[in-house]
């Protein structure tokens, strides 16, 4: 039984922060109110967090020893205990990378916190633990932004929220062991051990803040998801998590050693060092590594469909093997998964613009070609005879965000089906924002607010919506019953069927809901042909 005291105090998050889905400024959830102090015991020492309302708030918790000088590059260690109390009353560092992510602290190599909201720290119920790994590939991003407040989604869906930090880019995943040796052989993977080492916290602490250590479910989008995705293939992560959930990043490789050694070798070449000198890189400093990094970033040229910069590098310890190629990994076979995307994912990143919008069949056939390789004309007419009231541009973000998001989410699926070692779910996310004068669609990210029940501060205009805020319910209702029961179904929902290869069963999720068949069949029949998934 852990050791609660409470007194009254004012805590006050000072900071205005920026929402990641819109350009004005808010107030965190559990913010500029008068709250109620909580400590807890942690397996390191005694934590102060707050009270608001029925959640119980605890900020920037370290589990993980700081990671500069001689640490940059090695495994985590976890926290040495301290003594007396720790306050977590406001977010720890994001890990240091090109710019700062909207609404989130300054940047800092020490990084490795975590952030837990919950309604019953101290109480002896069991509940669901849901731990968010955040987006931004393997390069960027926060899990202290404030659309990730797990205010609202712990106390609606009664279950434990974790977000959290951890090292990203050069930090995290620059591929050592040739250049150095075996004292730097896990450096391309260890901000995945990161992960497994918070997971660790999780299993050793969260029974303290009321939640269930055998009851843990990973849940991320876009670089989120790929974390999910190779943790699930990570032999140090199994036992650590019970469910998986993969928006919108499903990924099937990974950086090759030969690949890794490339960008490092070019690291290497940006700071002026010669290939006997990468010990060196431990001394460089901070802001000059990231900006290296960046330039290095911006040169090299991506294999995979779909691959990111700094992704973990495979064939050590850590990562064995390719996480989703050619098969889905045995390990996690018992794991259920539930895994999706949304509709027109490229508007996140090709924004409509009067320009863009009024693209050609020329304009559409030159982006294609630049894209996919080769002559685009057969996926072109196949998207074509699917929706043949789309525009140019419309076909074009069609295309682009199946090619290969929405693609390695079925394939994802599909191979998790074959293990029949446990349920597999598909959804994609069709409801369309009306931002920016409603061209974005269903863009990259659209479903975090809704899976989070953060509709109120999601953007000035799908706020008063209420069809949103029905939505959000009933997403983050089943996202939780998920993480509950290893099964999504609600009532809310229309029947859920598990996904196989032969019926492709999908969840589209919009103010209308429904299940329907193998979506878009001939347009996917034709991009699973040309990324060799058929």
């Amino acid at each position: 039984m852990s050791r609660i005291t409470t007194r009254r105090t004012f805590v006050r998050d000072a900071s205005m922060l920026l929402a990641a889905t819109q350009a004005g400024p808010w107030l965190s959830l559990a913010s500029a109110a008068e709250s109620e102090a909580v400590i807890v015991d942690t397996a390191a020492g005694k934590i102060r967090g707050f009270r608001n309302g029925e959640i119980r708030t605890f900020k920037g918790i370290p589990y993980g020893e700081t990671t500069t000088g001689k640490n940059r590059f090695m495994p985590p260690v976890k926290k040495t205990p301290w003594t007396g109390t720790r306050d977590a009353m406001s977010f720890g560092p994001s890990s240091p990378q090109p710019g700062t992510p909207a609404g989130s602290p300054g940047n800092a190599e020490d990084c490795l916190v975590l952030n837990v909201f919950t309604p019953g720290a101290g109480d002896t119920r069991k509940r669901p633990v849901m731990v968010w790994l955040h987006g931004g590939g393997f390069r960027n991003g926060s899990g202290s932004t404030p659309i990730l407040d797990g205010s609202s989604l712990a106390q609606t869906q009664d279950v434990v929220v974790v977000t959290l930090n951890h090292r990203l880019n050069v930090f995290g995943f620059t591929f050592l062991a040739p250049a150095i040796g075996s004292d730097f052989a896990e450096s391309g993977a260890v901000g995945m051990m990161d992960l497994v080492v918070a997971l660790e916290w999780v299993r050793d602490n969260i029974g303290q803040f009321g939640g269930d250590p055998g009851l843990v479910t990973i849940f991320g989008q876009s670089g989120g998801g790929r974390k999910v995705a190779t943790l699930m293939a990570m032999p140090s992560a199994k036992g650590l998590f019970h469910r998986a959930i993969i928006e919108s990043g499903a990924v099937l490789r990974l950086t090759t050693p030969e690949d890794g050694q490339r960008q490092t070798e070019m690291l290497l070449a940006e700071l002026g060092l010669k290939p006997n000198q990468a010990r060196d890189l431990q001394n460089v400093p901070m802001e000059r590594l990231v900006a290296a990094s960046a330039v290095v970033n911006d040169k090299f040229v991506m294999r995979e469909p779909g691959m990111t910069e700094n992704s973990p590098t495979v064939g050590g310890k850590v990562i064995p093997s390719h996480p989703w190629d050619p098969s889905g990994p045995a390990l996690s076979a018992a794991i259920p998964l539930l895994i999706g995307y949304a509709r027109t994912e490229e508007t996140w990143y090709d924004r409509p613009t009067p320009k863009t919008l009024a693209l050609d069949e020329a304009g559409l056939r030159k982006r294609s070609t630049e894209r996919l390789g080769g002559n685009p004309d057969r996926m072109i007419e196949a998207f074509r005879k699917a929706h043949p009231e789309a525009t140019p541009w419309d076909l074009w973000i069609l295309i682009a965000s199946e090619h290969p998001r929405g693609a390695y989410a079925r394939e994802t699926a599909k191979r998790k089906a074959a293990q029949a070692g446990a349920p597999v779910y598909l959804y994609r996310f069709d409801w369309e924002t009306p931002e920016l004068g409603g061209h974005m669609r269903s863009p990259h990210t659209i479903e975090i607010q809704f899976v989070f029940n953060n509709i109120k501060i999601a953007g000035p205009l799908i706020s008063k919506r209420p069809d949103a805020y029905a939505l959000a319910e009933k997403v983050s209702a089943s996202w939780a019953a998920f993480a509950r029961t290893g099964n999504p179904n609600i009532p809310q929902l229309p029947k859920w069927p598990v996904y196989s290869a032969a019926t492709r069963d999908t969840m589209l999720f919009n103010n209308d809901i429904r299940v329907e068949k193998d979506p878009d069949r001939g347009p996917r029949v034709a991009m699973d042909e040309l990324l060799k998934l058929a």
